[in-house]
């Protein structure tokens, strides 16, 4: 599509990544003005807010179909899904579990940029109190110990969705998050009885680039 592609051999990671940096100074150098938008377009000043409006736009369909979804559950990955999730639902009256199902493989620096993502975005919207370490969940029993990467239990997963809800998941974001979804179902982790919301965040194109593993 035009773009001028860069490939880098540094490896995943969530941060700031110096061949970011660098692309940054090239445009600055060649006289442009480049517009900065980081992995996931998440550690921004405008990142949580989309989900935040989200949390808003579900309050007005659960109005509409007479239903209440008291657990949501969402892969997180740079963070700012989850993020406005947790401080768009800390804005409304009535208290939710948002269950953030880490992708990333590199928990603590996800969780911490979750919350630095939910706490900025929450100030912007007005919240108005500070959001605790409890409200922001990230659970980190699907990653599969590496970004981007299925095991078994993902490939499962996506096989059983497609199987029996005609839905396609990715192996990178979504068939993780539904590995866990189906665990903790299963497990009662999330209890019995409970009304719960699963984020689908796209990903199916990814499918392509991982016949191989179907």
């Amino acid at each position: 599509m035009g773009a001028d592609v860069r490939l880098s051999d540094a490896g995943f990671d969530i941060a700031f990544r110096p061949s970011w940096e660098e692309a940054i100074a090239s445009v600055e150098e060649a006289g442009g003005r480049p517009y900065r938008i980081p992995a996931g377009a998440s550690d921004h000043p405008l990142g949580g807010l989309g989900f935040a409006r989200w949390a808003d736009e579900l309050v007005g369909q659960e109005a509409e179909l007479g239903v209440f979804f008291d657990t949501i559950v969402v892969c997180s990955v740079t963070g700012s899904t989850q993020a406005g999730m947790v401080a768009g639902f800390a804005a409304q009256d009535r208290g939710r579990s948002v269950l953030g199902i880490d992708g990333s493989a590199t928990v603590r620096q996800t969780w911490e940029q979750v919350a630095r993502i939910a706490r900025f975005t929450a100030e912007a919207i007005g919240l108005g109190r500070e959001l605790p370490d409890e409200e922001i969940v990230l659970l980190d029993e699907w990653h599969a110990g590496t970004y981007g990467i299925p095991d078994a239990k993902t490939i499962e997963a996506i096989r059983l969705c497609a199987r029996l809800e005609g839905m396609l998941t990715d192996p990178v974001y979504e068939g993780k998050s539904l590995a866990a979804l189906i665990d903790l179902v299963r497990d009662a982790r999330i209890e019995p009885g409970s009304r719960v919301l699963y984020a689908h965040l796209g990903g199916q194109p990814a499918l392509n680039a991982y016949s191989g593993a179907f």
